[in-house]
C-alpha cells in the first residue's frame, strides 16, 4: 500500500499485516501495518469516542471536544495508534492464528486476542464528519408528519448528534416538547423516568439504546404503550439488533390497523428492514445492502413521498376496486343462477351454456375490470400537495367489511332485478330468457365498471367497447345457439334496456346525490384543481 502526501509529493509505503473490520458491537476497526522505510510495526485504531475513551491514554480534552462536535450535529471519530515491537507482533500473530482456527466461539476468542492490543494507545486526534441531509429531506419529513405518519429515528449516533439532526431535519418540530430520558440502571429509576414521561403530554422522546434495553427488561408493555403515542421517538446509540427489536415491539403493541415501515440505507439497517411489515431501502454511499434486502428500493429519501402518496395510494385504490369487482362479477352470476334454480324447484339446471359462462369470466368482462388498474382518484400533483389525503387512506375505508357488504347487497339487488325483471316481462317469450338475461348481465357489468371509474383512460374506453364487441361477435359465431331474428327485433332491445336500467339506474342516482351533497374530500380537491 502506497500513500502520497500532496503537500510534499512524498510517498509512504506500508505492508498490511492484519485488518480488523468494523462491527456494530465493537464500534471500532483496526489495522496493523509495517512501514517499509523504517520497518516499524504500527497498530492503528479508529472508533466511536465512547469506546475509545477507555482505550487511549488519559487526556482531559477528548470527552469535551467530542461533545462539542456532537452538539453541532457532527459524527465524531477518534483515531489512535500503538507501536509494536517485532516480538510483540509475532506473539500476537500466533495467538490470533490460533483463535481463528477455533471451531467453537471463534469470534469471541478472536475478539479477546485483539483486545490485548487495545490499551494504552496514543491519541492522534478526533474527526467530526458532517452528514448532510439529502435534498428535500425536511420537506419530506414535514409532508409525512402532515399525513398522520408517526416517525421514529433509530440511529447509532450520540445523543447530542441525534438530537441536533432531529431538530435540523424538522423531525422534531419547533413547537414540540422534548423529553430526554436519563440513563437508568435499576427498576426504581426506570419507573421514575417512565412516570415523568407519562406526564409529558405529546412530548417527543429521546432515549439511548442502553436505557431502552433496561426499561424494556422491567416495563416493556408500559413503556411501549406510552411511547407509541409520542409524536416522534429518537433512539440513539442503537445497535442493529436493537433496531430490529424495536421494530418487532412496534408490530406487537401497535393498533391492528397500523403498519410498520422501516427505511434505511446501510448494512446496519438490514435486520430492521426485514423485521418491518414493509421495508424500504435507499441506495446510498454505504452500499446496496439495504436496498437489496428491502421490499422497495429508492435512490433518495425525498422519493418516499411519491412512493407513499402516489404509487401507494393508486395501488391501494386500484387493488380495492379490482378485488371488489371480481367478487361482484362472480356473486352477480351466482345470484341469477340461484333465482333461476329456485323457480324450477331447485333443479340443478344451468341458466347459461358453458361457453357463455367461460366468455363471461374472460373476454366479455375481463378487459374493463382489469383496466381499473389504470384508474386514479386524484392527480399526482394534488396527492403531493395535500398529504392530509393519506390520513383518509390510512383508515382503510376503500377495502373493509362495510364495502364488502355493500358490494354483496349490490350484487344481490342487480341479480334479482335482472332475473325477476325477465320473468315479469317475458311471459310469452320465455324461451328467449337466456339471450335477454345474459345480454343484460354483460351490459350491467360494463356499466358498473364505468360507474366506478374516477379518471378515464383511453385503454378503459377501448376495453369497454372491445368487450361488448367480442360478445356481439360470439353471437354471430355461435348463431345456432341464438335466435338471430329475435335479437334483431325491437322487442328484444327495449326489454334488455329496461332491465339494465332497472339494475343500474338507482346506483347512478345514488352516486350523483352523494357527489352533489356529500362528496369525499378527494372529489372536492379534484374539482378545485379543475377550476384552477
Amino acid at each position: 500500500m502506497t500513500l502520497k502526501l500532496n503537500s510534499t509529493e512524498q510517498l509512504f509505503d506500508y505492508e498490511i499485516l492484519q485488518l480488523f473490520p468494523f462491527t456494530p458491537e465493537t464500534k471500532r476497526m483496526g489495522i496493523i501495518v509495517r512501514d517499509e522505510n523504517t520497518n516499524e510495526i504500527i497498530f492503528y485504531l479508529k472508533g466511536a469516542d465512547t469506546v475509545m475513551q477507555n482505550i487511549v491514554q488519559y487526556n482531559d480534552w477528548l470527552e469535551e471536544e467530542s461533545s462539542n462536535m456532537a452538539r453541532e450535529g457532527l459524527r465524531t471519530l477518534v483515531i489512535a495508534k500503538k507501536l509494536l515491537t517485532q516480538e510483540k507482533y509475532q506473539e500476537f500473530e500466533q495467538k490470533i492464528t490460533k483463535a481463528r482456527l477455533q471451531t467453537i466461539n471463534r469470534s469471541r476468542y478472536v475478539r479477546e486476542v485483539i483486545e490485548t492490543l487495545e490499551c494504552d494507545m496514543e491519541l492522534l486526534g478526533v474527526t467530526g464528519v458532517e452528514d448532510k441531509l439529502q435534498v428535500d429531506a425536511r420537506q419530506t419529513l414535514e409532508s409525512l408528519h402532515n399525513s398522520g405518519i408517526k416517525i421514529w429515528m433509530l440511529t447509532g449516533d450520540k445523543l447530542e448528534t441525534a438530537t441536533c439532526i432531529a431538530k435540523s431535519s424538522k423531525l422534531i418540530r419547533r413547537n414540540d416538547d422534548i423529553y430526554i430520558m436519563k440513563q437508568v440502571a435499576t427498576r426504581e429509576e426506570c419507573l421514575q423516568e417512565l412516570n415523568i414521561f407519562k406526564r409529558k403530554l405529546d412530548a417527543c422522546l429521546v432515549i439511548t439504546g442502553d436505557a431502552l434495553q433496561i426499561c424494556l427488561s422491567f416495563y416493556e408493555k408500559d413503556l411501549m404503550e406510552s411511547i407509541i403515542e409520542s409524536p416522534s421517538v429518537i433512539v440513539c446509540r442503537c445497535s442493529p439488533t436493537q433496531k430490529a427489536t424495536v421494530t418487532d415491539l412496534l408490530k406487537k403493541y401497535r393498533n391492528k390497523k397500523i403498519r410498520v415501515c422501516a427505511i434505511g440505507d446501510g448494512g446496519n439497517d438490514v435486520s430492521m428492514i426485514q423485521s418491518a411489515h414493509v421495508g424500504i431501502g435507499i441506495v446510498g454511499k454505504e452500499g446496496k445492502q439495504a436496498s437489496l434486502a428491502a421490499d422497495f428500493s429508492i435512490n433518495q429519501f425525498s422519493y418516499l413521498t411519491r412512493l407513499l402518496f402516489i404509487h401507494g395510494r393508486d395501488s391501494y385504490k386500484r387493488t380495492a376496486s379490482l378485488s371488489q369487482f371480481i367478487i361482484h362479477r362472480g356473486l352477480l352470476f351466482s345470484v341469477m343462477q340461484t333465482i333461476f334454480c329456485s323457480v324450477f324447484y331447485f333443479a340443478t339446471t344451468p341458466i347459461f351454456p358453458a361457453y357463455l359462462v367461460v366468455g363471461y369470466i374472460t373476454i366479455f368482462t375481463m378487459l374493463p375490470i382489469f383496466s381499473l388498474v389504470l384508474d386514479k382518484d386524484v392527480p399526482a400533483d394534488i396527492a403531493l400537495l395535500y398529504p392530509e389525503l393519506y390520513k383518509e387512506l390510512a383508515k382503510g375505508r376503500s377495502l373493509s367489511l362495510k364495502t364488502f357488504s355493500l358490494w354483496v347487497l349490490i350484487s344481490v339487488y342487480q341479480g334479482s332485478a335482472i332475473m325477476y325483471g325477465a320473468f315479469v316481462l317475458f311471459d310469452d317469450d320465455f324461451i328467449h330468457i337466456v339471450s335477454i338475461t345474459f345480454t343484460a348481465l354483460i351490459l350491467t357489468e360494463l356499466l358498473m365498471v364505468a360507474l366506478t371509474i374516477r379518471t378515464w383512460h383511453i385503454l378503459m374506453v377501448i376495453g369497454e367497447f372491445l368487450s361488448f364487441t367480442c360478445y356481439i361477435l360470439s353471437i354471430v359465431i355461435f348463431r345456432n345457439y341464438f335466435d338471430i331474428r329475435f335479437l334483431e327485433s325491437w322487442s328484444f332491445i327495449w326489454r334488455v334496456v329496461t332491465i339494465t336500467v332497472i339494475s343500474c339506474l338507482p346506483l347512478y342516482i345514488l352516486k350523483y346525490v352523494q357527489t352533489q351533497f356529500k362528496p369525499p374530500i378527494h372529489e372536492k380537491l379534484k374539482q378545485y384543481s379543475t377550476l384552477k
